[in-house]
């Protein structure tokens, strides 16, 4: 049992890993030009957009102190492509916010949240897994995330 949930950490972890050599490189839908499942309840017009093109629903603040770069942070999450369907979910821990390794919109749509609080994330594709995709995502895709802080560990010093 504990083996199988270690393995699925790392392979979520490889995955996210592995997009990021994706990033970047794709140009992709505007998520304002995407036609959203109403399972997913995203309404832009109703979310922060970000200088990058992230688009940021704060669910729910969450106590405590904000994450921020370098902090330790356990996450869960739930992935959807536009159009409602689920490609992941899960718990995984950021040993380093911000240090090489998770996607771009994932470490943008991390940082700034508290334990308990939870943000639903829109990322274009260049913030995401790019032209490439990665497994059931398709290349350019346009995708949502849930995120809900587990945990938040600042750095010793």
């Amino acid at each position: 049992m504990i083996g199988e949930k270690y393995g699925r950490m790392l392979g979520v972890i490889a995955a996210l890993t592995l997009a990021l050599v994706a990033c970047g490189d794709a140009v992709g839908p505007n998520p304002s030009d995407v036609k959203f499942a109403s399972s997913l309840g995203i309404d832009l017009e109703q979310m922060t957009e970000t200088a990058s093109g992230l688009f940021i629903r704060e669910d729910s603040v969450g106590v405590g102190v904000a994450a921020e770069a370098g902090d330790g942070v356990t996450v869960t999450f739930t992935g959807w492509l536009a159009d409602g369907t689920e490609f992941d979910s899960g718990e995984f821990s950021i040993l380093s916010l911000g240090a090489p390794g998770l996607i771009a919109g994932f470490t943008e749509g991390v940082t700034g949240m508290r334990v308990g609080g939870i943000r639903t994330i829109v990322l274009p594709a260049a913030l995401g897994y790019g032209a490439q995709g990665q497994g059931a995502i398709p290349e350019n895709a346009v995708i949502v995330f849930e995120i809900t802080v587990v945990s938040i560990v600042k750095p010793l010093g």
